[in-house]
C-alpha cells in the first residue's frame, strides 16, 4: 500500500490550506495504519476522513465562489467525484439492507488517495492558493483586496488550465 506522510513538498504557502492538508494527510495516514486491523477500526478511521474531506473541499469550493470561480469549474468537480467515491466506499463497508459489508472499495481508496492527493494539491490547489494569493484573499472575512476576475473561472484557476 502506498503510504502518504506531509512533507514541505506539499505544502502551498497559504496557511490555513497547507493546515487543512496536513490535516488530510494525517488522517490518511490512520486510514492506511487502520488497513492491518481489524475492518470496525478501518471503517472507523477512514470515515472520520470522508467527514474531514467534507469540510475541507467545501472550505475550498467558498473560496472558489468567493474568487469568481464557475459554479460548475473543474476543480469543485474533482471534489465532487472524490468525495462521492469515498462516501460510497463508506456505505459500501458499512453493508446494510440486506447487503453484506465490503470493505474492499475502501481498502483501494486508501491507496488510491495516496496517490492522487499529491498531484491534486501540487495542481489545483496550488493554482488556487495562487489565485487566492493574487487577489488577496482573506479566508478569516471571505473578503478580496482585490476584485476578481470579470470572466468566470471554469478550469482549475492555473495557468494551463482554462
Amino acid at each position: 500500500m502506498t503510504a502518504l506522510t506531509w512533507t514541505e513538498s506539499l505544502a502551498l504557502n497559504n496557511a490555513q490550506m497547507d493546515r487543512t492538508h496536513e490535516e488530510f494527510v494525517d488522517l490518511l495516514a490512520a486510514a492506511n495504519a487502520a488497513l492491518a486491523g481489524p475492518d470496525d477500526a478501518l471503517l472507523a478511521a477512514f470515515d472520520t476522513l470522508t467527514q474531514h474531506t467534507v469540510e475541507h473541499f467545501g472550505q475550498e469550493d467558498r473560496w472558489m465562489a468567493a474568487t469568481g470561480f464557475a459554479p460548475a469549474n473543474c476543480h469543485a468537480y474533482q471534489h465532487q467525484a472524490v468525495l462521492a467515491v469515498m462516501q460510497e466506499c463508506v456505505k459500501r463497508a458499512r453493508g446494510g439492507d440486506g447487503v453484506e459489508a465490503d470493505f474492499e472499495p475502501l481498502r483501494l481508496a486508501v491507496d488510491e488517495l495516496a496517490i492522487w492527493f499529491p498531484q491534486h494539491a501540487q495542481s489545483m490547489d496550488a493554482a488556487l492558493a495562487q489565485h487566492l494569493e493574487s487577489l488577496q484573499f482573506d479566508p478569516a472575512t471571505g473578503q478580496c483586496a482585490k476584485p476578481a476576475p470579470a470572466e468566470a473561472i471554469s478550469g482549475c484557476g492555473g495557468g494551463s488550465c482554462s
